[in-house]
């Protein structure tokens, strides 16, 4: 099959994290057509009251929300200053949880919540003229991370939850996540205080603490929840049904967590600044989570691991890179990589693909046909286009200019 035929429908959104644009790119019948949407002048509001953009509808309207009246709009136009929040799908529902991390300096969110906390919003059937706003949750202080719990052959008593992980607070908000169940749904059920006060030297656990949570992975094979406290340098294993921290792993050096697809083993990356002064060197490692065994480590060196993507398939892990330590450090830095990790090698850490792109990827995206990766999408922003790699060979096949080069970019597929 010839890869440049494929048809392919996604969005594009580049801005310098103020202001900012959308751009569907289609390919039909070969026939290939960039369309920006008429960009709308800026709201003029507040950081808190700005439009939440959502997505686009079946017609390429931008939807966006209302943080105070919670009105969900679409129009034709983008409006320029629409905030772009982070957003966590659900794996087993249409629904979309958007994060708010707060003022910067209380990690509150004033408009919802007072000065007790941020807040999360759920909204369903995105991306569709039939989408609907359901809830803002207010949880604990901001920065947020966000997954869920659900039941699995291997862990059918596991209930439906979202948990949320409050950087500030150093607690994790769990909510209710089935419908079926009215008296919990979209509820605040439990909050779990991650402190270990003899790293602290409380005398008792405490909050605010330092455990600082930023990792949050649930695998189907155990039924557990995994937090990563970065404080700490541990792993918190949470019982979902009982919300208990049913143990700590000692994790240290690293900084975010992912779950391989099967569900078998927890991958950790983080990034060592401190032994070359002249090199930044990344890690990963790999926990076994039937036995909480680490069974395999990686330095990469001159690298910087800044998001990851699983394909389609679950059969590879693409790792994108971007610049971060002193200045002798970023010039040494390969920045504009797609390294690809082959997953059926687990649990070791095997590298096939060390792909250089000419400036970093923002967000990858996987178009598969029969259930199969056929194309992989990565917005390059400081270049300004879309490239398209082959997820066979991972080789670039081509790329699409979009619009002028931006700090801050992200694509993602459509359902046409």
């Amino acid at each position: 099959m010839d890869k440049k035929t494929i048809d392919f429908a996604l969005a594009y959104y580049a801005g310098d994290r103020k202001t900012g644009s959308v751009t569907v790119v289609t390919r039909n019948g070969g026939r290939l057509l960039t369309k920006r949407l008429p960009v709308a002048k800026e709201s003029g509001k507040d950081k808190e009251l700005k439009p939440i953009f959502v997505g686009l509808t079946e017609t390429d309207q931008g939807i966006t929300l209302d943080p105070e009246t919670k009105a969900i709009s679409m129009s034709n136009e983008f409006i320029a200053d629409a905030f772009p929040a982070h957003i966590y799908t659900d794996p087993n529902a249409n629904r979309d949880w958007y994060m708010y991390d707060g003022d910067k300096e209380t990690g509150n969110d004033v408009l919802n919540c007072g000065g007790k906390g941020s807040s999360v919003t759920v909204v369903e059937n995105t991306d569709s003229s039939e989408v609907t706003f359901l809830k803002t949750i207010c949880v604990g202080r901001g920065h947020h991370q966000c997954n869920f719990s659900y039941p699995s052959e291997q862990a059918p008593q596991v209930p439906s939850q979202t948990y949320v992980s409050n950087l500030k607070d150093g607690t994790l908000s769990v909510i209710g996540n089935d419908p079926a169940k009215p008296d919990s749904y979209l509820q605040v059920v439990a909050s779990i205080n991650l402190c270990e006060a003899d790293k602290e030297g409380f005398d008792a656990a405490q909050i605010p603490n330092n455990a600082f949570p930023h990792g949050l992975v649930y695998s189907k094979v155990s039924g557990k929840m995994y937090n990563l406290n970065n404080g700490y340098g541990t792993i918190a294993v949470i019982d979902p049904v009982s919300h208990e921290i049913e143990r700590r792993v000692p994790f240290k050096g690293f900084s975010n967590l992912f779950a391989s697809p099967c569900g078998r083993y927890v991958i950790g990356r983080g990034a060592d600044r401190k032994t070359d002064p002249n090199h930044v060197i990344a890690k990963m490692a790999v926990l076994d989570v039937t036995t909480h065994e680490v069974l395999d480590e990686i330095n990469l060196p001159d690298v910087y691991i800044s998001k990851y993507f699983f394909n389609t398939e679950g059969s590879k892990l693409y790792l994108t890179t971007s610049s971060s330590g002193s200045e002798q450090q970023r010039a040494n830095l390969k920045s504009g990589l797609v390294v690809v990790l082959d997953l059926t090698k687990l649990p070791r850490l095997v590298f096939t693909t060390e792909l250089s792109l000419d400036s970093p990827a923002g967000t990858l995206d996987f178009l598969a046909l029969d259930g199969k990766s056929e194309l992989v999408f990565a917005s390059t922003s400081q270049e300004g286009v879309v490239t398209i790699i082959c997820a066979e060979t991972d080789q670039v096949i081509e790329k699409l200019a979009v619009i002028e080069p931006q700090p801050h970019s992200r694509l993602w597929l459509l359902s046409r």
